[in-house]
């Protein structure tokens, strides 16, 4: 006698395993599951115990048939009822309750029959239902391997490793997925509305631990096995096709009993928005104590199909039990009725093979889920070409449809809506009678469902999954040393993944994003470089002079890329260098760095500024004294030169002393003193560089090679003469052409023999100055015009002016005027500074060489009350200009 059992019990029972073993007992067999899915996977299984000659897969959509096949593995509306097996089962009988397919279940509960053993695999839930349908059949109850209990709520950014976080629609599956993509470094996503092969691609995504986290809909209550310890719902309600309800505690428990798998217990709770579940909902998944099923979705299996109408009333045909529910609601139906009532078809077809036909159209599945109204228009567009049972869907009509889906094209969204409706076409072409050539199309349907499975899994893939924050987040967790990589470009690589570029000692990451991403990035970076800096640090502390170079604003490259940056020093000629980076690295190895770059830094000064590097390091100013010390210190201060015009002409330097300066390299003369190697075009700027570091404000370097340029208003004195410049008028002449043109004026007023004198056009050539600036230069030497030409213009004499300050006063003849309130500060940037007093100085700095000066210096004194004399008419010379009378 015929064995018929029911195994009834909730998820992680082994019903499936048990019944698999079952059918591999007997010579043939065959079992219905509900999912493509899951028929695929246990084809392979049963494929690897019996070989592939011997297993058949046939789905709707595809079809694995081996002449010699004795196992057959089917959804179950595929399911061949007129072939004879030892073992049949029927998986997720439950299922019978559902309003679209639960008819078919039903029926395979009424009639599907092994003829050695038959199993009824499905929740405790159907025990009422099939006691009430009287089919003599033995009952095994199992429990769960494992026990799930409530965890409570968990924000989406505190979940748990292994975690599925189950939505149900697609937008929310989406948002999630991102969510978890930016604070977890992604997630697997899991639909109904996914093609096996990319679901099976996702899955392995976390199976393999590439990804801890999981995004489903409800499709991962069955038929798939993951290794998942928690389940987090999102929402506790869904659109079933007609409306939007809550799930029911059996629904919600086959969806929570994907935790934890055979004897590893599992936990459920809620996540983002989802209510929390009562306390007696939760005692009931935990328990598995739900509300029995009381009828189950029916159709009749005694079809009429002599004509149109007779097939519609046969289906409408009442229930001989109560628990069995006739559905008239159902897709295929409305479907049919919509073909009745067309004016092509109409009621009136007849014929057994022709309304055979009309309702195997019918019975198409919506895979594009376009409901009721568009699913009928690709149906009757069908039925239109096929309702005649000869006719046949061109290949030139196939062709033109393929060809409109074949691309891979386009975001998700799209790839979504090609796949669906590829699936149309792959199930029309697993129906020999509706192609002319079937096994081509087949074949075709087949290649390009499997190029947008793997497009779709790219596309999922590179959406939610980040691949080098996984990558990074697992190698940094190895015990084992990371395996790094550094381009000549300075791009670094963990594992094989960017994760960013070193630039001279600083590392960029690829990501700065405060999270997961980021975090990940510079963690598997800071482990990774550490080491490559300390050889770039070695390298940096044995490196040749040739390999550094000094830029403009202070920088210094090693090998061309920045490592170091001058600070301020001691003084301007001795600047503190600090490195640019290697924050991470050992305090000993950037010591050393450090101090080469330093080094090298001195070696600049020497090169350039030999005179400087005397007087500050070589100690050539111990050897003056007096005057001579004084402006030594002061030209080395400056940077280049220092201007005489407005000193104590009381104290004038001998013969010997400029002698003595002129042995340490400074040139001392009547307006100016400076040091002529620090005014060629490579010490100029090593000079602004230095001194801009010192200050810690931008000092610029003269036009290279100019014997005077132009002033705008944006040159203070000190800059000036920090390039070895003075201030005449709106021009600034490089002091030793300035001492020149000194001279030739000293000379053409002795030879005059009077106090007015002239001065050639030709003389602006000595300051390569234009001759519209030339009077401006002169008035800076405290000269005025004595004589000029009536017609012209032309000043024919000159004459020293009565003024104490003529480089003051040519400072103001350039037409800085005083500054009015409101105006900006490039003007007065370009006044002198206020001079501090001998006394002032000295008590500011008693190190400062001029102290030793002090001895020589009068004592400021209270100025007193001058009283106003008359203005002479005839003007003096200035004492300060006696060296030129």
């Amino acid at each position: 006698m015929a064995i018929l059992k029911a195994v009834l019990g909730p998820t992680n029972t082994g019903k499936t395993h048990y019944a698999i073993e079952r059918m591999l007992g007997y010579s043939s067999g065959m079992i219905g599951l509900p999912l493509r899915l899951l028929a695929r996977e246990v084809y392979d299984l049963v494929v690897e115990a019996k070989g592939e000659t011997a297993v058949a897969l046939i789905t709707g959509e595809e079809r694995i048939e081996p002449p010699k096949a004795r196992y057959f593995i089917c959804t179950v509306e595929s399911m061949p009822m007129t072939k004879s097996v030892e073992f049949l089962a029927i998986d997720e009988i439950q299922l019978a309750e559902d309003r679209e397919r639960g008819h078919i279940f039903t029926d395979r509960i009424l009639n599907a029959r092994g003829t050695q053993e038959t199993l009824l695999l499905g929740a405790d839930t159907m025990r009422g239902v099939l006691r009430e349908l009287q089919l003599e059949l033995d009952t095994d109850i199992r429990e769960r391997f494992s026990e799930i209990q409530y965890a409570g709520p968990r924000k989406i950014t505190k979940l748990a490793k292994r975690t599925a976080v189950v939505a149900f629609s697609a937008d929310e599956v989406y948002a999630i997925a991102e969510l978890l993509r930016r604070q977890k470094g992604g997630a697997a996503v899991v639909m109904g509305a996914l093609s096996p092969r990319t679901r099976n691609a996702q899955v392995e995504l976390y199976q393999s631990g590439e990804v801890d986290f999981l995004v489903a809909t409800d499709a991962i209550g069955m038929g798939l096995n993951l290794d998942v310890d928690h389940i987090a719902f999102a929402a506790r309600s869904k659109f079933d096709g007609r409306r939007r309800r809550r799930l029911t505690a059996s629904e919600c428990a086959q969806i929570a009993g994907r935790a934890g798998r055979f004897r590893s217990d599992g936990t459920f709770g809620e996540t983002s928005d989802c209510p929390e579940f009562e306390e007696e909902m939760v005692r009931r998944i935990e328990n598995h104590d739900f509300e029995p099923v009381d009828d189950i979705e029916w159709r009749s299996a005694d079809l009429d199909f002599s004509n149109l109408k007779a097939l519609i009333a046969s289906l409408g045909a009442p229930s001989p039990n109560p628990v069995l529910k006739l559905n008239p609601e159902a897709l295929d139906e409305w479907v049919l009725r919509r073909m009745a009532e067309a004016e092509g078809i109409g009621p009136d077809v007849a014929g057994v093979s022709k309304v055979r036909r009309l309702w195997d159209l019918a019975r198409l599945p919506d895979f594009r889920k376009a409901g009721h109204d568009g699913h009928g228009r690709l149906v009757l567009g069908l039925a239109e070409t096929l309702a005649d049972p000869d006719a046949r869907l061109s290949d030139e009509s196939m062709e033109r449809r393929l060809d409109e889906l074949g691309s891979t094209q386009g975001d998700i969204a799209k790839l979504q809506q090609r796949l669906a409706a590829i699936r149309t076409w792959t199930y029309a072409a697993h129906r020999g009678d509706w192609l002319a050539d079937p096994q081509r199309w087949q074949t075709r349907t087949r290649e390009i469902e499997d190029r947008l499975s793997d497009a779709l899994h790219e596309a999922l893939t590179a959406r939610f999954v980040d691949r080098r924050t996984t990558a990074l987040l697992a190698s940094l967790q190895k015990e084992e040393a990371l395996v790094s990589d550094i381009t000549p470009a300075g791009e670094v690589s963990v594992e094989g993944h960017l994760v960013g570029k070193l630039v001279g000692l600083k590392f960029e990451p690829a990501s700065t994003a405060r999270t997961l991403e980021g975090k990940a990035v510079r963690n598997a970076a800071l482990a990774a470089v550490r080491p490559i800096m300390a050889r770039r640090l070695t390298d940096i502390a044995d490196a040749a002079s040739s390999a550094f170079s000094l830029a403009e604003d202070g920088s210094i490259a090693f090998d061309g890329e920045t490592v170091a940056v001058l600070a301020r020093g001691a003084d301007w000629l001795n600047p503190r260098v600090e490195l640019d980076g290697a924050v991470e690295a050992e305090a000993e190895a950037k010591e050393a760095a450090r101090s080469r770059i330093e080094a090298w830094v001195g070696e600049q000064v020497q090169k350039t500024l030999p005179t400087h590097n005397g007087l500050s390091r070589l100690g050539a100013l111990q050897t003056l004294d007096g005057l001579a010390r004084g402006i030594a210190f002061r030209v080395m201060e400056s940077g280049a030169a220092v201007d005489l015009r407005n000193d104590d002409p009381g104290h004038r330097l001998t013969a010997e002393q400029r002698e003595a300066l002129k042995a340490v390299g400074v040139r001392a003369g009547r307006v100016a003193a400076h040091a002529p190697d620090a005014q060629k075009p490579a010490a100029q700027a090593l000079v602004a560089i230095l001194r801009s570091a010192f200050d810690d404000a931008a000092c610029r370097p003269a036009p290279s090679g100019a014997g005077s340029f132009a002033l705008d208003g944006s040159w203070p004195d000190e800059t000036l003469q920090a390039n070895g410049y003075l201030r005449f008028g709106r021009r600034a002449v490089r002091a030793d052409l300035a001492e020149r043109l000194g001279w030739e004026i000293a000379k053409r007023r002795k030879e005059a023999g009077k106090n007015a004198f002239a001065l050639p056009a030709e003389l602006a050539s000595i300051v390569s100055c234009p001759g519209d600036d030339f009077p401006t230069v002169l008035k800076g030497f405290g000269l005025a015009p004595a004589e000029k030409d009536k017609e012209s213009g032309v000043i024919s004499l000159w004459r020293y002016a009565a003024r104490s300050n003529p480089g003051r006063s040519a400072a103001r003849t350039n037409g800085a005027r005083p500054l009015k309130k409101g105006q900006g500060e490039t003007r007065r940037d370009a006044r002198p500074p206020k001079r501090e007093s001998a006394a002032e100085r000295r008590r500011a700095d008693p190190d400062n060489p001029f102290a030793a000066l002090a001895a020589l210096l009068p004592e400021d004194k209270p100025k007193k009350a001058r009283k106003r004399r008359p203005r002479k008419k005839k003007a003096k010379p200035s004492f300060a200009y006696a060296p030129f009378l």
